[in-house]
């Protein structure tokens, strides 16, 4: 027999409010133990939090100083390409003015030789 004695209900009552006060104080016994390590944890936690977080705004900070340099780089290419077009219009209208000058002393040197020329002509004529 496995329960020999006779339940009543007020028996039955009884054992299992005592049964529930039994687990309502190992759940508070339980949780009172585990305090400690759940303060841990959530210390834990809050570190991990706060080194994301650092590692979070270390991340951005790298960002914006390589969107910075990387913009100061291009500037510094763009500020170069246009001095150096700016020097090859300068070369390139230096180099014209040079031949016009050329073509120009050319032509003058030619009708100096012309009129010389006629002038020795005349000359001999007279």
């Amino acid at each position: 027999m496995k329960n020999a004695r006779n339940n009543e209900l007020s028996d039955r009552r009884a054992a299992s409010a005592d049964a529930k006060t039994s687990l309502l104080n190992a759940y508070r016994a339980a949780k009172t133990a585990a305090e400690p390590a759940k303060m841990a944890r959530q210390a834990e936690r809050t570190a991990i939090v706060s080194a994301r977080e650092e590692r979070r705004v270390e991340r951005e900070r790298l960002k914006h100083e390589e969107r910075v340099r990387v913009e100061t780089q291009a500037a510094e290419q763009r500020a170069a390409a246009e001095s150096e077009a700016l020097a090859e219009t300068e070369a390139r209208e230096g180099a014209e003015k040079a031949r016009i000058a050329r073509v120009i002393e050319d032509e003058a040197a030619r009708k100096a030789e012309r009129d010389r020329r006629y002038a020795n002509r005349k000359a001999r004529q007279a």
